[in-house]
């Protein structure tokens, strides 16, 4: 359970806590189901990655977590246009969920090369 050492996953996991406790300002059902949904795999997936035996497993989950981030950034993008999250809101955890991103893929890269030195 070392994925609880790891900033980007306490980052990603109160980012989603702050997600969390925004959502029922959003009155759409799906669109806030959709965002909480895809912030939440964020933290879900490094610690499931982090929790794996190999390290081709854990970089799949990484790279996972990317992919729910990008979801999520291009959520809030939308939830901010069509005014269902505040705009200080939504670009505050748009550079959050950017430097999650640089943090994730520092850790892949990371674990890449670890995997080469083998």
């Amino acid at each position: 359970m070392q994925f609880k050492q790891l900033d980007v996953w306490k980052r990603s996991s109160r980012l989603s806590v702050k997600v969390y406790r925004y959502s029922p300002q959003i009155k759409d059902f799906g669109f806030r189901d959709q965002l909480t949904r895809s912030i939440l795999s964020v933290a879900s997936n490094i610690a499931e990655g982090e929790d794996r035996d190999s390290i081709k497993d854990s970089i799949r989950y990484l790279n996972m977590a990317k992919g729910s981030s990008a979801e999520a950034i291009t959520q809030i993008f939308i939830g901010i246009e069509a005014n269902f999250i505040d705009r200080n809101v939504g670009f505050d955890w748009l550079g959050e969920l950017e430097q999650i991103n640089k943090m994730i893929a520092g850790l892949i890269k990371f674990k890449k090369l670890s995997l080469q030195q083998r």
